[in-house]
């Protein structure tokens, strides 16, 4: 519920402060006296889509600050929570208008973006008027209406997981076809590349290990000659035979020269066996440097064609083996594509049959609802002197997707005979706001949460038509707070709680007020209304007859 609004700057308003009550608020006052300014103040703190110039002319910001209180229940608590805003029953709503056009808004203190403060503001008001197009006259949101009044939500929460999963099964299908159809024309490429690869089965570091293998036998011819030489010069004909010779010469030596040669014999001895570990080290390399032409040949062979098969497919020569493995993974995926379609074709088929079984449920929900809404509405309709008229909910089949299959539009006919259609193309002005008032009062039941403003619907109706449209409005106002902006005396005497909005000249600037009325005031304000200009005692009389009447 609305309890404060503050306005300053803007428009017309230098300062505002003005403390709505409970019940049916009522807001007269003469044409062009600001009642449209008072709105879009309201609005523009709530975030809506407005004046693009509303700073008082002189000033230097206009701001906006509104008290709403939140029940226990308040659809905007979650809102709150989403956004991390605490809230203790009551949210400040403030917003600044600078006049170069920059704004900025707060809840509860806290900075807020747009998409914030519009969330909540959705769940705080709701505006109504003669040309109404946000819900009721669109056809656009009469499903969504329906679905309010019929209460259908965990039906709806179904239907939109089933097209969830009908559109992920269908996305997964048509991306299977067309990773099939990609495979299909690499065929050919792809069984030449697999057979190839596979012949020449590359293993991991194979081409360093070869280039090595090539490099030592090139290097091989070259360099044996000299270990050749060197195996000669420490073999049985050099170094060996000398200083075995030596060792030989001196044992026999040392007998007679009491030890003075043991250190050299050992050493020696140390030499030879040195000697003997370098002559296996060298047999070794020759060993190794032993390249047969014909093996040389093989490892360059096997060399030039793991490179050039890596040249070929543009990878590195060690990432042929994983290579070669993705493209078998393809040509697997090739053979088996058909029958992982049939499988995804099958899941789509299924997932389809559970998204018709969950529409079909709240296609009858939906029926259902539409019957009672119909019977509400002709019940809302006669008091507001409407017996004759008719109002149907037509559900046919639409375009299917997340809310279901149904496509859903109100339509009217004003006289027993008369042919349906559109809300707002068969309905007079007068008329149209009676069945907009009706299919709200519908429509807001069990909805004490909302603040519903009323811009001027009892337009075009006078008389005991007025009346009825008042008297709808206050037995709505018994469950939610309501503010009508009317020219009709005969709602404004219904109100709970009175307001007149005027204009004045103050030091040359023309500026609105809005001020609570009060009893007095009241008469003097309906009688105005009554009678124009100059209130006479008849106006007076016929203003207390009024009040006093209901």
């Amino acid at each position: 519920m609305l309890r404060i609004l503050t306005i300053r700057d803007m428009l017309l308003i230098d300062r505002l402060e003005l403390e709505f009550q409970p019940g049916l608020n009522v807001l007269t006052g003469e044409t062009g006296a600001g009642k449209s300014i008072l709105l879009d103040s309201l609005g523009f703190v709530l975030g809506w889509r407005g004046r693009a110039e509303l700073v008082r002319q002189g000033a230097a910001q206009g701001d906006v600050e509104a008290v709403f209180e939140l029940g226990a229940g308040h659809a905007g608590r979650a809102v709150l929570e989403e956004a991390g805003i605490a809230c203790d029953g009551e949210v400040i709503l403030r917003r600044v208008n600078t006049a170069e056009g920059r704004k900025t808004a707060w809840i509860n203190d806290r900075r807020v973006s747009g998409e914030v403060l519009r969330a909540l503001s959705d769940t705080l008001v709701e505006l109504h008027g003669q040309h109404d197009d946000r819900g009721l006259l669109n056809p656009r949101g009469h499903r969504q209406l329906l679905d309010a009044f019929a209460g259908v939500e965990g039906l709806l929460k179904e239907v939109r997981r089933a097209w969830r999963a009908l559109a992920e099964m269908r996305r997964a299908r048509e991306a299977a076809e067309a990773r099939l159809k990609e495979l299909r024309a690499e065929e050919e490429y792809l069984r030449h590349a697999v057979a190839e690869l596979d012949k020449l089965d590359p293993q991991a570091g194979e081409e360093a290990d070869l280039d090595i293998r090539r490099r030592r036998m090139q290097a091989a011819t070259r360099l044996r000659e000299d270990v050749q030489r060197a195996r000669q010069a420490i073999g049985e004909d050099g170094a060996e035979r000398l200083g075995l010779d030596a060792l030989r010469w001196l044992e026999d030596a040392a007998e007679g020269l009491e030890g003075q040669l043991d250190a050299a014999l050992e050493s020696l001895g140390q030499a030879l066996s040195h000697l003997s570990d370098a002559q296996a080290g060298v047999d070794a390399c020759l060993d190794a440097m032993d390249t047969d032409p014909a093996t040389l040949e093989q490892v360059e062979e096997r060399l030039f064609a793991l490179r050039g098969l890596a040249r070929k497919h543009g990878v590195l020569a060690d990432e042929l083996g994983p290579h070669a493995e993705a493209l078998r993974e393809r040509l697997a995926a090739l053979d088996a594509g058909d029958s992982d379609q049939a499988a995804l074709v099958k899941a789509e088929a299924e997932g389809a049959k559970a998204f018709d079984a969950a529409c079909a449920a709240l296609s009858a929900a939906r029926q259902e609802a539409a019957a009672r809404l119909d019977t509400a509405m002709a019940r809302e309709l006669a008091p507001l002197k409407m017996e004759r008229a008719v109002f149907t909910t037509v559900i046919s089949e639409g375009e299917p997707g997340p809310e279901g299959s149904d496509a859903v539009r109100f339509e009217v006919a004003t006289n027993p005979g008369a042919p349906t259609g559109a809300l707002n193309k068969i309905a007079s002005g007068g008329e149209l706001s009676r069945f907009l008032l009706a299919l709200k009062v519908c429509l807001s039941r069990g909805n004490s949460g909302l603040t519903l403003i009323f811009d001027e619907i009892d337009r075009g109706v006078g008389g005991a038509t007025a009346d009825a449209v008042g008297r709808r409005l206050r037995a709505l106002s018994e469950g939610t707070q309501i503010l009508v902006v009317t020219h009709s005396p005969q709602v404004a005497a219904l109100g709970a709680h009175h307001w007149r909005v005027s204009k004045a000249v103050i030091e040359g600037q023309t500026l609105s007020n809005v001020i609570p009325l009060s009893a007095e005031e009241r008469i003097d304000e309906i009688a105005r209304m009554l009678s124009g200009d100059t209130i006479t005692q008849a106006a007076r009389g016929a203003a207390k007859a009024l009040i006093s009447a209901h």
